[in-house]
């Protein structure tokens, strides 16, 4: 029992050890831009992050006549 966690632990420093060292090697201490905004072919197809869609939305819901104008 003790030698299985043991080898678990090791694993588990090494794989930190290694992650630590790729960043240091790499340099870049923020890591992949996982934005749906930075993908290009995600712009290419027209989607984008929720929070720009919905920014979009209000903005063409502003310039559009309100039901009860109609109803008049």
């Amino acid at each position: 029992m003790l030698k299985l966690l043991l080898i678990t632990a090791g694993f588990i420093a090494l794989a930190v050890l290694l992650l630590a060292a790729k960043l240091l090697i790499k340099g870049d201490s923020r890591g992949p831009v996982t934005h749906i905004g930075a993908s290009a072919a995600m712009r290419k197809r027209g989607i984008h992050c929720v929070e720009s869609m919905d920014a979009i939305e209000r903005h063409q819901q502003a310039h559009r006549p309100h039901a009860t104008e109609f109803s008049k």
